[in-house]
């Protein structure tokens, strides 16, 4: 479908019904993963790689089932690859690695100046290492041990939510925290850039700015933002994200919510999930921790109120009376800590009342179904070692308005 077949992008809300979504089939980049680096690469586990692109299929065909649009961010970079502006964009990004030095840097560039689209988009997405690179006259290159690599593999390419985020009809494209992401930018960046289908989309943000992840931005309602800040996100990348979209007027109030800054809650959406208008899928212990500071336009400045707790300022900012809490698992403070951890929160809506979560959390999905919320389990044994769930591996660009 092309662009002009779209007469509008956007997402104003976190449960619209979703007609249009960006996915990341994993492949290559994860069958990079050992032992030695996955802990730098940000992996808790060494994924089977064939069952991890099962699970992601069977992710993806839900979506399809429910009349979701699936676009993939390899199968886009590649028609962008064909345009000379955006390969010499994406070539120029990756040879300039500081970490090369000037003499690999240009034999980088020009040995990735030699490949065909689809070969390219593999190699920056999945990595090249000294070996598959062959001979170089660099010292940097001479020092390297035959399986370091000179790009870097980008295994969390597969969290699409965080390196860009929909707000309103615009798009930001996120600036990333961890070294080992930061380059997915460029490559999501040169989409948004380059592609036709995305040509007249509004860019709000970009990854020079403060660092800001996608999976800390919840769009509770239209007109309303949460952003967490802590491990990924920062204040001022919050504050930079709030000053622009009051500017373009799509929101009113920006609720900040700092949590605590560690790898089991990386981002808010590790924490809580819409999964209806008004009901929201939340760990217990957030509930009672989680504070909020409003912030809304004042003139050219901003008005920050709070803290208070995130869950009534949520309410009012929406304009309801309550916001009605699905706790992660039962009463038993055990099963609730494993299923947040195994990103029980951590759900997709496709329409209000229909979520996509993983399997694994049975507590977790019961307690959705019996709240009315009509749960589509997937299969996560593999995905999960990267620490994302359905909402992680999603990156909506089109919903029904609210």
């Amino acid at each position: 479908m092309s662009s002009s077949e779209h007469s509008s992008y956007g997402v104003d809300s976190e449960v619209g019904r979703l007609r249009s979504v960006m996915l990341h089939r994993p492949g290559g980049e994860l069958r990079r993963l050992t032992p030695r680096n996955n802990g730098a690469l940000l992996f808790d586990g060494i994924p089977w790689v064939e069952r991890a692109q099962a699970e992601h299929d069977r992710f993806a065909r839900t979506l399809l089932d429910h009349g979701v649009e699936v676009l993939y961010v390899g199968a886009l970079l590649t028609e962008c690859l064909y345009l000379s502006e955006a390969r010499e964009e994406v070539i120029a990004s990756v040879s300039a690695d500081p970490r090369l030095g000037q003499i690999l840097g240009g034999e980088l560039r020009a040995y990735l100046s030699d490949l065909d689209p689809d070969r390219l988009a593999s190699v920056l997405i999945e990595g090249l290492t000294k070996e598959e690179f062959g001979d170089s006259h660099s010292l940097r290159h001479r020092l390297m041990r035959g399986t370091d690599f000179v790009i870097d593999p980008l295994p969390n390419m597969m969290f699409t939510r965080d390196s860009s985020v929909w707000i309103g009809d615009a798009v930001a494209v996120t600036s990333l925290a961890m070294p080992a992401r930061r380059r997915e930018t460029a490559l999501t960046g040169a989409v948004y850039r380059h592609h036709q289908r995305f040509a007249d989309v509004p860019k709000i943000y970009d990854p020079s700015l403060e660092h800001l992840e996608g999976g800390d931005v919840l769009a509770l309602a239209p007109g309303v933002l949460a952003v967490g800040v802590g491990e990924r996100t920062t204040p001022a990348g919050a504050e930079r994200l709030a000053r622009r979209v009051f500017e373009r007027g799509t929101v009113h109030t920006v609720l900040v919510v700092p949590i605590a800054q560690r790898r089991a809650t990386m981002h808010l959406d590790t924490l809580c999930t819409m999964v209806d208008a008004e009901r929201i899928v939340m760990y217990a212990p957030a509930e009672r921790r989680l504070e909020a500071y409003t912030l809304r336009p004042d003139g050219d400045d901003l008005a920050i109120e709070g803290p208070r707790r995130f869950i009534e300022a949520a309410a009012e900012a929406i304009g309801v009376e309550a916001v009605e809490i699905i706790h992660t698992g039962e009463r038993d403070v055990v099963t609730a800590e494993r299923e947040q951890w195994d990103d029980g929160n951590n759900t997709l809506a496709l329409s209000p009342g229909v979520a996509v979560a993983y399997e694994r959390n049975a507590v977790t999905n019961a307690r959705l179904e019996r709240a009315g919320i009509k749960t589509m389990t997937i299969p996560g044994s593999e995905l999960g070692s990267g620490r994302g769930g359905p909402r992680c591996m999603s990156c909506p660009i089109e919903r029904d308005r609210m």
